[in-house]
């Protein structure tokens, strides 16, 4: 059975409960709409203001030059708009025309408990509530029981800002892909099985991926 992020797509709603305000600033999402490689990287990676949290600047002076969010040649024959994923290189490819793609740099999972094909990106969320899935508790209680009732959107929760339900032929693979609380597994195999981003990365790929949206994962 598939084991990744969450329970079932019902249990990422987020919660009302679960959103702090702050009144001195905007609660709406902070989106980047650029990845031309001229953008200054500073930039793509500061801090920003987004439902009332605190998404911390990234400090790109320590970051590998390759996980710095850019658009890139890619041929491919999938149409504009898809996610392409490669697992072992660790690099989201969002599809643009003319032969370029928007890349990202990704943590995935172990490839035994990956994903792998062609799928559909069938529900967005933003801020999403997490739950542990049976699987997860089961292979590590220690680690994984104590969060059983799940934890509310947040800095906290590991799906970061954002998630994309994965769903095949109809079906949630019960894959995501999505934001984290942990920068530093970044281009690592360390997840549950998930494909993750730096939070200013999966905002801006939210911010393009429509519902319906193909998704490739290699």
């Amino acid at each position: 059975m598939l084991g990744a992020c969450s329970t079932k797509a019902e249990d990422i709603e987020l919660s009302s409960s679960s959103v702090t305000v702050s009144s001195a600033v905007s609660d709406t999402p902070s989106l980047i709409t650029t990845a031309d490689e001229g953008d200054d990287p500073a930039y793509l990676y500061r801090e920003m203001i987004d439902a009332g949290f605190r998404i911390p600047a990234v400090d790109v002076a320590k970051m590998n030059p390759d996980h710095i969010r850019r658009e890139v040649d890619f041929e491919t024959s999938e149409p504009a708009g898809t996610i392409v994923v490669d697992q072992r290189a660790r690099f989201l490819y969002f599809v643009r025309p003319g032969g370029r793609a928007i890349r990202y740099a990704v943590g995935v999972g172990p490839m035994s408990r990956s994903f792998r094909g062609t799928a559909t990106i069938a529900l967005k969320r933003t801020w999403p509530r997490w739950v542990p899935t049976a699987n997860m508790i089961r292979r590590s209680p220690e680690h994984y029981g104590r969060f059983k009732d799940g934890v509310d959107g947040g800095p906290g929760n590991p799906l970061g800002a954002r998630a994309l339900y994965i769903y095949k032929d109809g079906q949630d693979t019960y894959y995501r892909v999505h934001g984290t609380n942990a920068p530093s597994s970044i281009g690592k195999a360390v997840s549950a099985g998930c494909i993750r981003l730096l939070a200013q990365d999966i905002i801006d790929l939210y911010g393009r991926v429509s519902t319906g949206s193909r998704i490739v994962v290699q």
